[in-house]
This record gives C-alpha cells, structure tokens and sequence, in this order.
C-alpha cells in the first residue's frame, strides 16, 4: 500500500494557484478522505516570479516542465497550460512513463480525446478531467459514474458563463450586446478576445466530451452545428418574454432513433423551466436518463477555486485508485474501450424543431399573407403571429412562432422570404425548446 500520493502541477495561472491552494489549505480533510497524505512535490510554469499569494516551499516552483515527469515521487501530473500540442505531447509523455494524469483541457479533450483515452487505456493509467466542463459542477462523474445505469436520452447545457452573463443583463436590463460585451470585458466576466465564448466555440468543446461520454462514441466537433450570440438584439429578447421565455445559449445532446443531435445554440425555452432560472457566470446542466429521469446540476462554470476544486476532486480519486490498487476502475471514455460505437451526428438540416423567426417588412397590405404563403408551401404550420403597431408604409417587424418543423424547409423558406422586396434586412429565426403548442 502506498504510503503517500505525489502531485506535479504543469501550468500556474489561475485555475493551477487555485488547485495548490487547495491541496496546502485542506491537506489535513484530503489526507482524512483518501488514507494517505497527497503532497504537492512540484510546480512548473514559465512565470516563476508572479506572486500567486501562496507560500510554497523552496524549490517546488520551476520553469521546466521535465523536472514534473521525471521525478519519481510524482504519481499524478496535472496539466493546466491549455492549447493543443504542447499540452497534447506533456499529456501522451506522461502517460507513457506510468503517470495518473489529471487535466482540465476542454479544447484539447474535444479535439483530441480519443488519443488521449487510448493512449490511457494501453498504459492502464488514469486520465481525469471532471473540470473540463462546467467547472465546479460534477458533471463529467455524473455521466461515468452516477448515472451510468441510464440511457442518456438528452443533455440540455448553458456551459460558458461569459454567455450567460451577457444574456442575463441583456434580458434584464433591454442592453444591446456589443455595450454589455465591453461592460464585461471591463468586469472581467468576457476575455480581451471574447470569441470562443460569444460564438459558441467554447460550449461546442464541452458538448463534444459529454456527448463521447454519454453515449459512448467517438466526436467530431466539426459535425456538431454551432452559432453564438452575437446577432441577439433586445427586440428578440423582448418578444421572447412576450412569448413566456427566455434565451439561453445551449448546447443540446439527444438520442435520436440510433443518431446524436448535437448542436450549440441560442435557445428560446421556457420561463418556468429550470435552467431558465440561472443567471449570471452560473453553468447548468440538465441530464435526462431513461431510469433517473430528468437531473439538473447548477454551480460556478468557472474560476480559480470552483475549477480547482474539480481538479482536485480528480486527484482525490486518482489517489484512492493508486492506494487501494484500482487504477483503471474507471474507464476515460465511461464505456470500456473495445465496447464504444460510433454513432451519427445527425446532420442540422435533418433536425426538427420549433422555431421563432421574425421579419423586418414594409408594412402594406398582403405582406403577412405572403409570408404565410411560402412557409405553407415548405410545410411549416403558423402557431402564433404577432404584429404591434401599424405603420403603413414604415419597416415593421413580423413575428411567427411555428410548430415543429424540419430544419432544412425552415432555413429555404426563410432564403426564399429574404429576397422579398417588403424585406429589408435578413429574417431572425432562434430555435425553441418545449411543448409545441
């Protein structure tokens, strides 16, 4: 039985000084939870100088990675730099000399997790990565471990909080996108180039490795269709709460008669549900299983303590599998390796769905007619209509909620209205979630 567990941290920005911080702070409740002391042996990070307000013993900080993998009294290697190659060659190297590995690499897992997962399982190692997605929320256990007896049969994810943050003051204070965007860009909720979080980038990655998870198939995320915030304006925000919604950004998983929808976008849902109460930096999670039903999981998305506390969570049960001999218990992808199917990412255009489109006209008689006309002609019934305000011969907007409808009629129509001569800027659709009514 060992007699402790080392730890070697690769990367000391935020998400890393939160992880030391915990391991030092709560040694004596980890020790107390795993059976052993789990010591933090080394830290690197090119930046050696940067006070993190951490009193680290002398020689534990170094800039040179290697001294992580090549010291033996290192059992777990934490990765916390980011990016791809880098990350991906100190993962691989890792793991070829019998380290545990712990990462929260969310860009990387999405891109190249099944190296990664095979690599880890023909050296029967470990390879965490609870705080790849949302955070502190456990969600990546919920899928391995907690719900593992369930098909999944859909995931719904507001998981990037700069998104959510944006969306919240957007709803409740009528702001347009671009002044609540530089707000937080100032309050240090939106990055100084804010693109993979506002143009879907950053949730599509998060989707990709709970979808590889939950249904145990290999994901291209060039396959899961992704559309960002930006074109939202407080009209639709508006009109949506006319309605009883309100929008979040998703990313949305379902089980479709043996195919995967995965898609991240603006969603219209309604006011009553759950997830439609999460505001702010908050992430939510809401899983559907076949036995458990629906399950919802809330909580900080992001920052230096909730993202260290996931990590830590890895490094706990890594440890737990190193003293007790159970390494490997686990599998990195949920299901056993030679037991994972490739499923079909079921292509947008197949999707159906109902939909909010609105069209900017020049409001003179006939123009609701004709519009009707050509969503009739695709097969798209009308559920509501709403025109506020006449004002002949002014640009007026048209709003139309629709009952469920495929994808690919939807998108022609709307192609075939654009060109109308009454229509003076491209029509709006966002895609809504909930009983069609």
């Amino acid at each position: 039985m060992k007699s402790r567990v080392g730890v070697g941290i690769v990367g000391f920005g935020t998400v890393g000084t939160g992880v030391a911080r915990i391991l030092l702070d709560n040694a004596g409740l980890i020790r107390r939870r795993v059976g052993v002391p789990v010591e933090l042996i080394r830290i690197a990070d090119l930046d050696v100088a940067r006070d993190r307000g951490l009193s680290l013993p002398a020689g534990m900080l170094t800039q040179d990675s290697r001294q992580v993998l090549d010291d033996p009294d290192v059992d777990i290697v934490v990765e916390l730099i980011g990016g791809y190659e880098v990350a991906k060659h100190l993962i691989l190297e890792a793991i070829a000399k019998g380290k545990q590995v712990v990462t929260a690499n969310k860009a990387l897992l999405a891109v190249h997790g099944e190296e990664l997962y095979q690599a880890a399982s023909r050296q029967k190692v470990d390879l965490a990565f609870e705080a790849s997605v949302g955070g502190g929320i456990p969600i990546i256990r919920a899928l391995t471990e907690g719900l593992a007896a369930n098909r999944i049969l859909s995931i719904y994810g507001i998981i990037n909080g700069t998104s959510n943050y944006i969306l919240t003051r957007m709803t409740q204070e009528g702001l347009a996108f671009e002044e609540v965007l530089e707000e937080s860009k100032r309050a240090g909720y939106a990055e100084a180039d804010p693109t993979f979080d506002v143009e879907g980038i950053d949730s599509v990655h998060k989707l990709a490795i709970m979808v590889s998870l939950a249904y145990g198939t290999p994901v291209d995320v060039k396959d899961i269709y992704t559309e960002g915030i930006t074109k939202l304006t407080p009209l639709d925000i508006a009109y949506a709460k006319e309605f009883g919604y309100v929008i979040k950004l998703l990313g949305i998983a379902k089980l479709m008669e043996g195919e995967i929808e995965a898609r991240v976008h603006p969603t219209m849902i309604p006011v009553s549900s759950p997830i439609a109460q999460v505001h702010g930096v908050y992430n939510a999670i809401q899983v559907v299983g076949d036995a458990v039903g629906d399950v919802m999981l809330h909580g900080q998305g992001a920052g230096s303590m909730p993202t260290g506390s996931a990590v830590v969570s890895d490094i706990l049960s890594i440890a737990r599998n190193l003293v007790t001999g159970g390494v490997g218990r686990v599998p990195a992808a949920s299901f056993q390796p030679d037991q994972r199917r490739p499923l079909r990412v079921r292509p947008m255009a197949d999707i159906e769905s109902l939909y909010y489109l609105r069209f900017m006209v020049v409001d003179r008689p006939g123009v609701l007619s004709q519009i009707a006309g050509v969503l009739g002609q695709h097969g798209i019934s009308i559920s509501s209509v709403l025109q506020q305000g006449r004002k002949e011969g002014q640009t007026v907007p048209v709003v139309i909620r629709t009952h469920q409808a495929a994808e690919r009629s939807v998108q022609t129509a709307l192609r075939k209205i654009g060109r109308m001569s009454f229509v003076s800027e491209p029509p709006m659709l966002i895609r809504v979630e909930g009983p069609d009514e």
